[in-house]
Order: structure tokens, then C-alpha cells, then sequence
């Protein structure tokens, strides 16, 4: 079997639309899992996303800046619940997968843009 991190070194990361916040000590040594159990807050505008950053940074609760700010429905707190690889977008899984486990006290986060606009990421677990 592959290595499923083969070809994805950090400059490459760096150069993307994407990046993390937190979980930078582990050294990206996460164990491979299958699936995650993931939250995210959706937001059209880059602006918006910043001011949802902001909250976070100041100490909010992730999954009530999701319920506030969060242009999706996010009435469970920008919860997708479980998801197994190949079920969400490309560039929002490949953060999401780097991602620690982390509270929605205190989220470890990643930022995507995609299709559907500026996604904020955290990973309440991992299997």
C-alpha cells in the first residue's frame, strides 16, 4: 500500500489556498484515519470570515460562531458529524485530514476558499 501522504510535502501546503492554525507542534505526524468527525463555518465574503476568525481568536466558542456567522445552515454548530475520506470537496478534505483534534472551546482551525467560498475548519476527533 501507497504511502497516503506521498507528494504532499509542506511547501506545497504553504502555496495553496489553504492553511492551519494550531496543531503545529505535532510536526503533522497525525496517525492516518479513515474518518473525522468535522465542523466548519461557511462564509461568501473574506471579510466575514476574518470577523469570524477574530471571535474565535478573542475566545469564543466555535460552534457559536458557526450558529452566528456561518452563511450555511449551522443550527448544530457547523457540524457535518462524521465524514469518511472522499466525502467532501477535495482542497476542504485535504485540510480537514491535517487538522488536530480539538474542543469548540478551544479550536485548533484550518482555513479553506473553495467553490462554495472561505471555509474555517476544526476536528472534534479522528478514526
Amino acid at each position: 500500500m501507497a504511502p497516503k501522504n506521498k507528494g504532499k510535502g509542506k511547501d506545497k501546503d504553504e502555496s495553496s489556498n489553504s492553511k492551519s492554525e494550531g496543531g503545529k507542534g505535532s510536526g503533522g505526524k497525525l496517525k492516518p484515519a479513515t474518518s473525522i468527525n468535522v465542523r466548519h463555518i461557511l462564509c461568501e465574503k473574506h471579510s466575514k470570515k476574518e470577523e469570524a476568525l477574530e471571535k474565535l481568536r478573542n475566545g469564543a466558542k466555535f460552534d457559536e460562531v458557526a450558529r452566528e456567522m456561518s452563511e450555511d445552515k449551522a443550527r448544530q454548530g457547523g457540524s457535518l458529524g462524521w465524514k469518511v475520506r472522499g466525502s467532501l470537496m477535495q482542497d476542504f478534505e485535504k485540510v480537514a485530514y491535517e487538522l488536530e483534534p480539538s474542543t469548540t472551546g478551544s479550536p485548533k482551525i484550518g482555513e479553506v476558499k473553495t467553490s462554495e467560498g472561505y471555509h474555517i475548519i476544526m476536528v472534534e476527533g479522528r478514526k
